[in-house]
Parts: C-alpha cells; sequence; structure tokens
C-alpha cells in the first residue's frame, strides 16, 4: 500500500499521472502500445515539465524548453501520434463502474490455506514463493517434510565387512536403487567418488571411494572395491532402479563396468507418466510426488567459483546428500511406478521404448563423433572476416560506428535516429530489437537484415565453430554429446555439450559445419533420414483419401497439393507453386493461421486463407482430423501419440484466448511429431540390436539428429549394410501409406545428408 508521496517516490509522478505516464510510455504486458520511441525517461521528462496529456496537447512552446534529448521535436511527434495515445490512456484506465457479482468485503484476503497454496505454487514452479512458505514457522506442511529425514537410517560404508554385508543384501533384494557420486558432470572424464544404495524406503548407504581432501578417513580402494561390485552390477538378473541411469552406466563404462540389470529409471518413468507436470530431475520429483525437499549439491559443496566438487565434500556431508539421494530414487520409484503400470500403453512405453533407448543412446554417446578442426578453424577465420564486412556496411548505414551486439545501441539507431517503425516494446517501455521484430523490418530495410545475418554468424562462430574443436576429448580424439529424453513436451530427443539439433541445414555455413564430421581412415558416412515424415503420418492419423492416394503412388506430395489448391495439372506446377503448397503442407502440422502463412509465403492475408480453404475443400479429412483432435484435447486434457505417449495440455480451456489457441495448435501437431519421435526411437533400438550382430569394427551408430540417423561405415561395408539400415527403418512402424528413408554415403556428414 503506498500513499501519494510513496507513488511520486516510486514513479517520479503523482497518483492522478500515472495513466498518463503509461499512455505515453506504453505497457506490452497490457497491450497498450503507448508512444513509439517513448520510454521512460523522455515520459518521466515531458510529464513532470509540462503535465497531462491534455496539457501536452496545448503547449508546444512549453515542451520546446525541457532538457531532454528530442524535446524540440517531441510536439510534432506527439501529434502525429496523438490518437494512439488517447487510445493507450482509455486502454490504461482502469474500469470502475462495473458490477460486481460480490462485495469488497468478500474479497478481502482471509487466512492462507497453506497447503493448497503450497500445491499450486509447485505445480507452476515458484521457487521462491515455495521457499518462503516452507520457511514460515508453525507450517503443517514444513512440519511434516521435516519429520522425513529423522526416520531414515544412513549407513557409510568404511571397511570390508560393512560392504561385504551390503554387497549380500543387495544381491538378494528383488529391486535396490542405485547412484553414482562423480567429480563432473562430462561423463567421458568423471571419476567416480562413491556409489550409494537403498533397499527399501528409509534405508540407505553411502560407498565413499575418492574423498581426497586433507583429513579425510580412510576409503576403501577405488579399483578393488568396484571389481568386487562389478559381477553384481553387471548382473542382468539383479534389478536396479536409478534417477537417469544412463549417466551411471557412461561413468562405469570408464572402469570396465557394463551396467546391467536396469529395471527402471525415475526420470524416464516420471516423463512417461506426464510430460509436461515437471521437470523430470530428483529435486523437483521429490517436491511434486513424495511432498519432499531433498538436500541440494549447493548445500553441501557450495555456490559459484568457490563450489566445492564432490571429492572435496567432507565424507560426513556426502554421506547423507549421496544416500538420500539412493532412498528417494526408491522411494519415487514406488510412487511412480504403479501410476505408469495401471495404463498398458504407458508401461509398454517405458519398458520397451525409453529404457531400453537410455542404452543404445549411451553407447552412441560413447562412441562419438568425428570431426576435423582444422577445417572449422578455416571457417572461423571466413566468419570473421563477413563479421567485420557486415560491421563495416552496418556503420555506413547508420552513418556512424556501433557496437552491433548492444541492444541499447542498436534501438537508438534503429528507432531514434533512423526512425524506422517501433513494432514491439520491451517490458520496460523501450522498443525491442528482438529476432522476430528484426525480421519483421528486414523486409523492408537493409540494417536489420545485416543484423540478423551478423547475429546469425556470430552464434554459429561461438556456439561450433569455435567450440568444437575445443570439446575434442583428449581420451577418444571425438565429440562426445549428452542426448536428453526427459526435455521435450513431445518425445523428441534434444542434445547438448554440443547440440546437434540446431546445426543449421538451409545455410552454406551450416553446411560448411556439417562437412566438419567426418570419417576415420577406411569407413565413410551414411546418413539415413526419414522423408516427409509427419505429412505421412497426417496422412495416416486423418485417413484423408487424397493424401493416402499421392502417398500411396509415390507422389511429389507438395506438387500434388499445389495442383489441388491452384487448381492445375502437376506438370504445370512452376517452382514458386510448389514452394508455397509445401509452406502450406508443413504449415498447417504447426496449426499456422492464415495471417502467418500470408507472411511466410508474401501473399496477402485473403489470398493466403483462401489457399487454407482450398486445401481443406482438397483434402477434407485433415480438417475432421484436426476438429476431432481438439474436441479429445478439451474433453480429456491430452492428446496421444499413435503408442500412446501422452501430451497434457492444461491451457486447453483457457480463458485467455491466446493461451487457449496456442494449446489448440500444440494438440494437432504433438501427436505427429511425438509419434515420428516415437518411430525413430523404435528404429533406433532395433538398429542397435542388428549392430551386435555385425562383423566387429564394421559399423558404428555415432548421431541422432530429428529424423535422421548417422552412421560410421567401413568403406567396404557401406552398400552391404545401407539396405538393411533402410529396411529397418522403414519397418519400425506400420503405417496407411509408406515410410520412405534417404540414404546417402559420403566422406563427411554433408555429402551424405
Amino acid at each position: 500500500f503506498m500513499d501519494r508521496q510513496g507513488v511520486i517516490d516510486k514513479y517520479g509522478v503523482p497518483p492522478e499521472l500515472i495513466i498518463d505516464f503509461l499512455a505515453l510510455m506504453g505497457d506490452s504486458s497490457d497491450n497498450i502500445p503507448g508512444m513509439s520511441g517513448v520510454g521512460e525517461k523522455t515520459a518521466l521528462a515531458v510529464l513532470q515539465g509540462v503535465g497531462g496529456i491534455e496539457s501536452i496537447a496545448t503547449n508546444p512552446d512549453a515542451i520546446a524548453t525541457l532538457s531532454f534529448r528530442g524535446a524540440k521535436t517531441f510536439y510534432n511527434r506527439f501529434k502525429e501520434q496523438e490518437e494512439v495515445v488517447r487510445l493507450s490512456y482509455l486502454l490504461a484506465t482502469i474500469k470502475t463502474d462495473v458490477e460486481l457479482p460480490v462485495s469488497l468485503s468478500e474479497l478481502r484476503r482471509g487466512d492462507t490455506e497453506k497447503e493448497s497454496l503450497l500445491a499450486l505454487f509447485r505445480r507452476f514452479e515458484f521457487k521462491g514463493l515455495i521457499e518462503e512458505l516452507e520457511a514460515q514457522t508453525g507450517d503443517s506442511v514444513e512440519i511434516e517434510q521435516a519429520a522425513a529425514p529423522s526416520s531414515v537410517e544412513y549407513e557409510t560404508i568404511l571397511t570390508e565387512a560393512q560392504l561385504d554385508a551390503w554387497l549380500e543384501k543387495l544381491s538378494v533384494a528383488p529391486l535396490f536403487a542405485f547412484d553414482t557420486e562423480t567429480d563432473s558432470l562430462d561423463y567421458m572424464q568423471a571419476n567416480i567418488v562413491g556409489l550409494s544404495f537403498a533397499i527399501e524406503a528409509g534405508k540407505a548407504a553411502y560407498l565413499p571411494l575418492g574423498h581426497d581432501y586433507v583429513g579425510a578417513p580412510e576409503q576403501l580402494d577405488r579399483d578393488t572395491t568396484l571389481q568386487k561390485l562389478k559381477t553384481l552390477l553387471e548382473d542382468v538378473n539383479v534389478h536396479k532402479v536409478g534417477q537417469h541411469l544412463k549417466f551411471d552406466r557412461n561413468v562405469l563404462l570408464n572402469y570396465g563396468i557394463t551396467l546391467q540389470g536396469i529395471a527402471f529409471d525415475t526420470m524416464l518413468e516420471s516423463y512417461v507418466l506426464n510430460s509436461t507436470a515437471s521437470r523430470h530431475n530428483m529435486d523437483d520429483l521429490a517436491k511434486k510426488y513424495l511432498n519432499y525437499t531433498t538436500q541440494t549439491f549447493e548445500d553441501i559443496a557450495g555456490k559459484g567459483v568457490k563450489q566445492l566438487t564432490f571429492n572435496q565434500v567432507e565424507v560426513e556431508k556426502a554421506a547423507f546428500y549421496a544416500a538420500e539421494d539412493a532412498d528417494i530414487t526408491l522411494r519415487l520409484h514406488q510412487t511412480l511406478w504403479p501410476k505408469v503400470e495401471q495404463d498398458e500403453s504407458l508401461k509398454a512405453l517405458l519398458l520397451q521404448m525409453e529404457q531400453p533407448l537410455a542404452v543404445v543412446l549411451s553407447d552412441m554417446e560413447r562412441t562419438g563423433a568425428l570431426i576435423d578442426p582444422f577445417l572449422l578453424q578455416q571457417q572461423s577465420q571466413q566468419i570473421e572476416i563477413r563479421l567485420s564486412e557486415l560491421e563495416k556496411e552496418a556503420h555506413e548505414i547508420a552513418g556512424a560506428p556501433f557496437n552491433l551486439s548492444s541492444t541499447k545501441q542498436l534501438g537508438e539507431v534503429l528507432f531514434e535516429k533512423l526512425q524506422l517503425p517501433v513494432i514491439k516494446k520491451t517490458p520496460k517501455g523501450a522498443p525491442s530489437t528482438a529476432e522476430e521484430v528484426l525480421q519483421e523490418l528486414a523486409y523492408d530495410y537493409p540494417l536489420p537484415k545485416l543484423i540478423l545475418e551478423h547475429r546469425s554468424l556470430s552464434k554459429l562462430k561461438s556456439t561450433y565453430t569455435d567450440k568444437l574443436p575445443l570439446m575434442i576429448c583428449p581420451k577418444t580424439g571425438r565429440v562426445h554429446t549428452s542426448y536428453h529424453q526427459a526435455v521435450t513436451a513431445t518425445g523428441r530427443l534434444s542434445s547438448t555439450d554440443p547440440n546437434l539439433q540446431n546445426i543449421p541445414v538451409r545455410t552454406e555455413e551450416g553446411r560448411r559445419i556439417r562437412q566438419a564430421f567426418v570419417a576415420e581412415p577406411g569407413f565413410k558416412i551414411l546418413a539415413a533420414d526419414y522423408s516427409q515424415i509427419e505429412l505421412r503420418i497426417m496422412a495416416h492419423l486423418s485417413e484423408d483419401a487424397g493424401l493416402l492416394d499421392a502417398f500411396a503412388h509415390g507422389k511429389d506430395i507438395h506438387r500434388a497439393t499445389a495442383a489441388e489448391i491452384m487448381g492445375v495439372a502437376p506438370e504445370d506446377v512452376t517452382s514458386e507453386q510448389r514452394r508455397n503448397a509445401k509452406a502450406i503442407n508443413f504449415g498447417l502440422i504447426y496449426g499456422m493461421s492464415a495471417f502467418g502463412l500470408s507472411k511466410q509465403i508474401g501473399v496477402p492475408r485473403g489470398e493466403a486463407q483462401r489457399y487454407m480453404d482450398r486445401y481443406f475443400d482438397r483434402y477434407p479429412g485433415v480438417l475432421a482430423y484436426m476438429e476431432r483432435t481438439r474436441h479429445q484435447a478439451e474433453e480429456k486434457g491430452y492428446v496421444e501419440t499413435l503408442f500412446g505417449r501422452r501430451l497434457y495440455l492444461p491451457d486447453i480451456k483457457a480463458k485467455n484466448v491466446g493461451l487457449r489457441k496456442a494449446a489448440e495448435r500444440a494438440a494437432i501437431n504433438a501427436p505427429m511429431q511425438g509419434t515420428a519421435a516415437d518411430i525413430i526411437k523404435r528404429a533406433m533400438i532395433n538398429l542397435s540390436d542388428w549392430l551386435k550382430t555385425c562383423e566387429p569394427n564394421t559399423i558404428r551408430m555415432v548421431m541422432q539428429v530429428h529424423d535422421e540417423l548417422v552412421f560410421e561405415i567401413r568403406e567396404d561395408k557401406s552398400e552391404d549394410y545401407k539396405n538393411h539400415i533402410r529396411q529397418c527403418m522403414e519397418s519400425a512402424a506400420e503405417l496407411k501409406v509408406p515410410l520412405e528413408v534417404g540414404i546417402g554415403i559420403g566422406d563427411n556428414w554433408e555429402q551424405a545428408h
């Protein structure tokens, strides 16, 4: 609550000028456009010097005497935009004469329902508010959470006798939770510092093996102990559960141990159950499903540059943290598995797809990809030259040097000096220089186009041409990415360090980066890519006769679509018509509107709408599928892929039209994108089984990127293996239209793509 002086202290103007303030500056959060080129400083200078909008409209001379940049031209700009400013004033004015169904007394804040509020905060991941609520004294939820650790039995294994006793218990347990603690998150470089186990809720142990700080207690020898554990960890009949066990498997392989008997992974159980309900790390899952706050790594190791690595953490602190990890993992499994097990589709998705895939990805990660660092260094130098050229051109257009990477300086050049139209404002009221804004301006103005190219090349240089050579593992001479199964809502894989999914394929520079992914001497790169898989899935799901016929007869689907909606014979379709039809085919999959289509293909909105209307006339099954999917999403709250993967849509009934429309677009696209992801996952699992039957050291699966798999194949085997790879990928699913796989072979990824 603020009094009059409080408002002045905070905003710089009294309460009666707040509406004028918003009308001049704009407010993007409420779609109040404001006056272009006017930010907080200018608005305050005018309001403090002259007064509100009415005073501004009648006092040009007074404005001209004010001491702010642009004061002399402000009045003329105000008159040009007066209609927008007055509209903004109306939009910023709170309507106070609306009849309410409740009285003010009913709206007064009552007592807090802390448990309900905590559940709400956790749903929306309001971490600060959660901590604030949990910290309140007398909170029944806090007491309940605090009681859990006092009932646990965590043991630190420091003697052979203790280890033998635990080995005996683990070997006869129907299932035990298992976790590794390491000194690095780089699985190729990580050393094991300790292992933890849990056999029942509340009972766990930590086995320290590598704490090497001054004064650390004597620990069992790491290599000897791991060899003792090897039989247990490699036994397929001894069932283990873990949280993100792919990482643990990779680390154990550094010690010659192949983790087997992986029965469950709690990260994947959560992901299969509901990919959007929460992030799938252990801390968030414990809060969501167990109402329990775990000890974090920062709690025991500190933060920032002074953060300790795990081997430097005191054994006493590390023991509770590590044992708790195993304990909570077991408890999460006991909570999540019964929920997954209730649905046969989700159960199959977990046991037959996601968990086997984790092993396939682990093998692929450790194989890694070979790159040519010298080629990347050459490209980096060439990009640097082009960046300098772009910077020079930009300075010439601007009439003076400026920092292209500074949003503040760029905004001043674009919107103050060059007077380009303001399309969007930042939350603070400044004209936005975001990518989508520059893309729109680039249609009509040269500088935004140069800035976009400069940004793209700078990102390419910093992310790939400069960075990839530094990521080569000294032990293998290869780059080892990390694939993530539980990140995207639809089931698609993502990757980091490096991110292989974002290497551009449509630009020359992006293709040159792909040239740097090479095969070792005597080998070739083979790239196998599903052709138009999402359109084929659309044909299957919609059962549209026109689409089914086009794919069944091997027609060029974009040419066929162009012929249908343009009303011409297929052989008369021009390249531009085919390009527009391609935009329509893929745009509809992603729920694109007529407005979006018009911008993409450069035609008036009305013409784009006519194209879409004709498309649905020719392919009525597609429209019926879309309507059917929207209805299912609204009725069930989720949509499904062909294999039962669910995408929940919490905003499908939102009152906010923007949120609801976005949820509807996701509902239409998710079954296709998710099914495509499921199909390539099935193919990877089948291909991995086949690779084990091939002659040793003749073929490796090295990368998965979107709908493409990349292999390194011994040169004399490439033609033999090509046909089996195609057959395996094309038989990964049975659709009402044939799956097609394009395969290329070359010395590098670009040649093969």
